[in-house]
Formats: structure tokens, sequence, C-alpha cells
């Protein structure tokens, strides 16, 4: 009896300090974002991949000639906007009824999403109602379309395109997300194919207006083919995403604060005030803007995972990923088929914090360059990015340039966050993304647009480079540089079934 009562007097004891370590010590418990991985940590600090080439990093010199072709902005390239307005009011007294549209995805996703709602709805002579941002699983962001985009400025500048209406009329409020969830309905369509034709609308969306007054389309997003879709309908596309979509106020007021701070820059002073910061960025306007560089480092655990590639964390990063890719995708991951040497020879991998600040360091980027990093959070923390920051010691984010106070209408929102990093990148001097997503592909059409400079790492060409480990740094430079000198943001016209919002010319550009 005695030996028991110990004994369950132990198991107590072990579970109060199960209880209690947490508290006393929770750096063992840290979570993956923090800089230092735990005792329990489910990856290890990794180390530098690439020392010898990391190494030749630190050490670079460029040019002054090198510096100033780097910066330049590019020339004009014979393409402007054909985005024109309508040839007064075209909006048909009477629509065939209200469309609603349901979209999942981050903000990039929903934004292309939003381009084609507004087609679809001038396709079928509908009014749109404004769409219905879905809560993504992975950033678990709730933020509507207000939240986001100004809606009065989107309505106004489509006004002689489309009908739109911020709610349905009360005959139709019936028609919400929770209604489709319990049942099938016969106002939903959920049977749009991926890429459908403007045909397939008007012969499978129309007949349901027709009938009930209302069409819910739902699943939604990349529902509208990019080709034999009429000049119209294809202008009207870039007409939404490059003039009808802007940013709610605080936004963009957030925006141009982080831009200001880029472009002139404060020394840290202890203590310093907003008020002592603002005035000393006022002061450095006299000097002239700096430039700078907005890097998309989207390098999450989402990403990692999907990828299925190798990043250096040891046996148990490959776990988790490998557990995590099971959980949610159920293991249907189509890289998890070839080995990481396959994958990287292929360019299927994205590029670590690491090796994004090689390319830019042999691209000719110095160490006092100032790099705007537009990322949510980096899987490894600071840990991962250590060696980025030790190439770009001038790196700055949105926690670094803002306030506490400043944030605090955007702080753990994923869309709102996105769309503050859409914004300043949208400004950056040039633009680099360290991986092929929705952000790259908006940022890369946008950009092409405004004839700004946009680098695109060439994935296939670094992917075998850094495997070629006896590579030294000036021929690793050479290589960069040799496989860049067309990916900086040249004009490229749109092919068969690329999209438009990644390649708009011809379709959105007339050439001069």
């Amino acid at each position: 009896m005695r030996s028991w009562n110990l004994s369950q007097r132990g198991g107590a004891y072990v579970a109060l300090l199960v209880l209690v370590l947490p508290v006393l010590y929770p750096s063992l418990f840290s979570p993956l974002g923090h800089a230092s991985p735990s005792v329990f940590s489910e990856w290890n600090a990794p180390k530098p991949r690439h020392l010898s080439l990391l190494k030749g990093a630190v050490q670079r010199q460029i040019s002054d000639e090198q510096k100033s072709e780097l910066w330049s902005p590019l020339a004009p390239n014979g393409w402007k906007s054909c985005v024109r307005p309508a040839n007064g009011p075209v909006v048909p007294e009477n629509t065939q009824g209200y469309i609603q549209v349901f979209l999942d995805g981050g903000l990039n996703q929903q934004r292309m999403g939003i381009c084609d709602a507004v087609a679809v709805a001038k396709i079928l002579n509908a009014t749109l109602v404004i769409p219905h941002l879905e809560v993504n699983p992975v950033w678990k962001d709730s933020s509507s379309f207000e939240d986001i985009f100004d809606v009065d400025h989107f309505i106004d500048v489509l006004k002689d395109e489309i009908p739109i209406v911020r709610d349905l009329p009360e005959e139709y409020a019936w028609s919400t997300r929770e209604y489709y969830a319990v049942a099938i309905r016969a106002t939903r369509v959920k049977t749009a194919p991926v890429h459908a034709s403007a045909k397939w609308y008007l012969e499978n969306v129309l007949p349901v207006l027709q009938s009930y007054g209302i069409a819910a389309i739902a699943p939604f997003s990349h529902r509208l083919a990019f080709d034999n879709v009429p000049e119209d309908i294809q202008r009207l596309r870039c007409k939404v995403n490059f003039q009808a979509l802007i940013f709610v106020p605080h936004i963009r007021e957030l925006g141009e604060a982080l831009i200001k701070r880029l472009r002139y820059p404060v020394q840290p002073q202890s203590g310093a005030d907003d008020e002592y910061i603002q005035m000393t960025v006022n002061k450095n306007i006299n000097k002239g803007p700096v430039k700078f560089v907005a890097l998309h480092l989207r390098f999450d655990k989402d990403m990692a995972a999907h990828s299925a590639c190798d990043f250096g964390g040891g046996k148990a990063e490959r776990l988790a990923l490998a557990k995590y890719r099971q959980v949610i995708w159920q293991g249907r991951v189509l890289n998890s088929q070839f080995t990481d040497e396959e994958l990287r020879s292929q360019g299927r991998c994205p590029l670590t914090p690491e090796e994004i600040g090689l390319l830019l360091a042999a691209l000719g980027f110095d160490s006092q360059t100032r790099l705007y990093l537009a990322s949510h959070k980096v899987y490894g923390g600071e840990a991962r990015i250590s060696s980025l920051r030790k190439l770009f010691p001038l790196m700055e984010d949105k926690k670094s340039l803002a306030s506490e106070e400043e944030l605090t209408k955007v702080e753990g929102k994923a869309s709102l966050l996105a769309a503050v990093d859409y914004y300043v990148s949208m400004q950056s001097d040039v633009f680099i993304s360290a991986s092929p997503g929705n952000m790259h592909n908006a940022m890369v059409g946008h950009r092409t647009y405004e004839n700004l400079k946009t680098i695109r790492p060439n994935m296939a060409l670094l992917g075998q480079l850094f495997l070629n480990k006896s590579m030294d740094w000036y021929d690793f430079q050479q290589a960069v540089q040799d496989g860049h000198q067309n990916r900086q943001g040249q004009i490229r016209l749109r092919k068969t079934k690329q999209s438009i919002y990644t390649y708009p010319a011809p379709d959105c550009m007339c050439s001069r």
C-alpha cells in the first residue's frame, strides 16, 4: 500500500512538473516563430548550407557602374495601358439578377477572383454583390472585402460597367453562406469548371438567374478562362485589378508611412517616440530619397511542407513537415515522390532566406542596400533568416518600421498585413520574390503594367547552382548575372493558358 501511495504521489509530482515547466521556463517550449529552437522543438537551428558562397558574398565588392545599372529604372518598353473608361453609361436599366461569389485562398488569389467576378457579372448582364471572402484555413483571417478594399472607390470606378450592391435586397436576404452550407440549393452553382468559358456561364448560370433572380457561385477561384474571352471583358478584368481595387485608407496611410521611413531612414535612438521619428524623417527628406528593394519571402510552414524539399533543419524538421503534409493534404503532395536533389534541379524548391540573399548579392546589391521584408511568418524564425540579415543588415519589415500603435488595426490579420506588403512592394525600386506563388504573380503583373523593375529568379538555374558544392563565389556570381539578364521586368506577352493577371500584355496593353 505504501509503495502504491508513493507511486501515486510521484505521478502527481510529474503531472505538476509538466504544468509548471512551461511557466517557469517558457524558452524550453518556445514556438517555431521564435529565434532559438527549444529542447522540444521540431527543428534544429539551420546552419548555413552554402558556407563557401556566403563567405564570398560577405566580402563582395560592387562597382559604382554596376550599382547604377542595377538601380536604374526600366527604359520605356513600347507598351502602354489600354484600359479605357467605358464610352458613356453602358449599364442596362434592368439586369438578369444578382450574382454572389464566395472566394477562398489568400489576399492575392481573392483579388484575382474579384476581377473574374466582375467579368462574369458583365457577361451575364447581372448585378454583382460585393464578393464574400472566406476565412483562410491557414491564416485564420476573417477580414471582409470592406476591411481590405475601398468599396466606394470600387463601385465608383465600375459604375459605367456593371451595377454593384453592398448587400442583397430584403427579398433575397436568405441567400447567405450559412444557407448554402447546410443543404443542396437550386440557386447555388457548384459545378463551374476551372477556367470555364464565357459560353459555359451563359449556358449554365444564366438560366439560374432567369429562374430565381439570383445565383451563388462557390467555389469560384480560377473559374474563368483566360483564352477566347471577348476583348472588352479582358480589359475590364484589368480595369478592376489595376484601377478599381485600392486598399482602405488606413492601409494606404500605414503603407505611405513605411515607405517614407524606408526612403528617409532614421538612426535608432533609445527612447525615441513617434514625434521624434517623424521630425527626423522630415529633416532627412532634404537629403533625397534612398532606394530600396522589396523582398517577398514566403517561407512559412505551409509553403515549406508543400514543397517537400529539405531545408537543413535535420531529421526532426523533415519528420515534422511530413506529418504536416499528411494532416493538411492527406499526403497528396506531388513533390513528395521526388528526392530533394530532383526537386532542386527542376527549380521546384522555394529559395531559403540564405539562398535569396546570395542571389541578391550575386546580382550586385551591396550590404548598404535597404531591404523591405514582405512576409508573414518565417518558418524557423530569426535563426532561419540570420544569414540573410548578415548579408543585408539594413533589412526592415513592418514591425521594425512602425510603432505598436500604428500596427493595431492590422496586427494578427494576415490579409491586412499582406495588403500593407503589397502596397509597399508596388512602390519599391526593385521587387523580387523567393518563390513562385500568388503574390509573385500579382506583383509581376501589376509592376509589368506600370513598367517597374521586377526580378524573376531563375529557379531551375539556381537549384542547379546551389547543388554544386564546389562552385566558388566568382563563378556563382557570373552564372547568376548571365542567367538573369532578361529577367528584370522586361515585357513578356501572354501565351495561351497563361494568366492575364501575370501577363497583362497584349490584352490590357497596347504597342505605342
